[in-house]
């Protein structure tokens, strides 16, 4: 028997990723900007490993969930009682503790699209990814907005008959190298025979029992944290020849020539699994101007590394922008977010690449990310180049465990 699911707001696919790998079958994802749909297609729809059946009514180009609803909705009703999961991560910019949480953002009425989805199709079990802001209640624009928005969806779930459980979760915990905690939902009919599996359980009580086990399966050590030097020394500069970058659409950037170190991390070895050696691509260096360069060596050089730069220090270096982290080898990342310059590397004064920024979300070498690699100003609201899609995705290496987890619960 097959346990499907359906992704909304599947972006360039992390979510979907880890669901595929942990077992389960796809039938359709759901994203509305190009750039994230063209990564997700390249990956997981048209490869021949194809993780989706794909119904024939449904296009498989970008699709807003509003359009899904608007334009589909007979054929969602068909799949009633066929789905056994719906998953998505509704875009979060306007929850996120990093941004204006605006309670009139128009992205969070998306939350309303998921559970209208809900509605229809009425799958076995639910699976919601969102910021710890979801969780807290907007500080302006009225009574309404007292309540958090992880509250009016559990509210609004259980009417349509779900017993749901919600709570944070470390990416780190799974052998992410990086802490980037969120906001995780999980909902089961009422009466479904899992409920009886769990007893006076959750399904996080369980997720944090498979938990050892399944990173010893991936070849990870069982308790101790992955870090960014176990994820991405084989990509440092250093001593690396230098080629044309060969996969971007401005020439002139260059990137390192790829070859597979002799000694690699129990990390690298995973994420490397299935390319023959082959190098990955989005390995595209930033050309920092000089004076840049100088800030960051003086960042490195002088800068706690694991910690977002302290206001005397962001004073100290005449630095305008608020949040700057340069790494720490031996720790674990900070968030990985949709700006380029947020995080810097440990021991380079530069950026992260792309594959880097992947490699720390626990996407394998072998997945492409495609378009443009950043975006201009004028552009920035309506195009999703490859920073972003990184930033914005679910670790599949979390959304896997969590796959394992609904996967044994689903079956009899």
């Amino acid at each position: 028997m097959e346990f499907q699911y359906i992704d909304l707001f599947s972006g360039c696919g992390g979510l979907s990723l880890g669901l595929l790998n942990s077992g389960w079958k796809g039938i359709c994802a759901v994203e509305k900007n190009p750039d994230a749909f063209l990564t997700l297609s390249h990956n997981l729809i048209t490869r021949d490993e194809a993780g989706y059946l794909w119904p024939d009514w449904l296009p498989q180009k970008p699709l807003s969930t509003g359009e899904l609803l608007n334009d589909y909705s007979s054929h969602l009703s068909s799949l009633k009682g066929k789905v056994t999961l719906l998953a998505g991560g509704p875009p979060c910019q306007g929850f996120s503790t990093a941004g204006k949480r605006d309670p009139n953002d128009p992205r969070n009425q998306l939350v309303r699209d998921y559970i209208k989805t809900v509605e229809i199709i009425l799958p076995r079990f639910l699976l919601l990814e969102n910021v710890r802001g979801f969780t807290h209640a907007f500080s302006k624009g009225g009574e309404a907005n007292k309540i958090p928005y992880s509250v009016i969806v559990a509210q609004s779930l259980e009417q349509l008959g779900y017993v749901v459980f919600h709570q944070m979760v470390k990416s780190s915990d799974f052998g992410v190298p990086q802490l980037r905690q969120r906001f995780i939902l999980i909902a089961i009919k009422n009466n479904d025979p899992a409920l009886k599996k769990l007893g006076d359980k959750t399904p996080f009580d369980l997720l944090a029992a498979n938990t050892p086990l399944f990173r010893k399966r991936k070849g990870l050590p069982p308790k101790k944290e992955t870090t960014v030097k176990d994820a991405i020394s084989d990509l440092e500069t250093e001593g690396k020849t230098y080629i044309d970058c060969q996969d971007s659409n401005v020439s002139g950037f260059k990137q390192i020539k790829y070859a597979p170190p002799k000694t690699m991390s129990k990390y690298q070895a995973f994420v490397r699994k299935g390319l023959n050696g082959d190098s990955p691509n989005s390995l595209r260096l930033a050309r920092h101007r000089p004076a840049t360069i100088e800030k960051f060596t003086k960042i490195l050089k002088s800068c706690p590394k694991g910690h977002c730069l302290s206001v005397e220090n962001r004073e100290r270096l005449g630095m305008k922008k608020q949040a700057t982290t340069p790494l720490h080898p031996h720790k674990v990342s900070a968030t990985i977010t949709t700006l380029p310059d947020d995080i810097l590397h440990y021991n380079e004064p530069r950026i992260l690449t792309v594959r880097e920024n992947a490699r720390i979300q626990s996407f394998p070498d072998w997945f492409e990310f495609l378009g443009s690699y950043t975006t201009g100003s004028t552009a920035r609201k309506t195009s999703c180049p490859r920073y972003t899609q990184v930033g914005n995705a679910v670790p599949p290496l979390m959304a896997e465990a969590i796959g394992e987890t609904l996967l044994q619960l689903a079956k009899d």
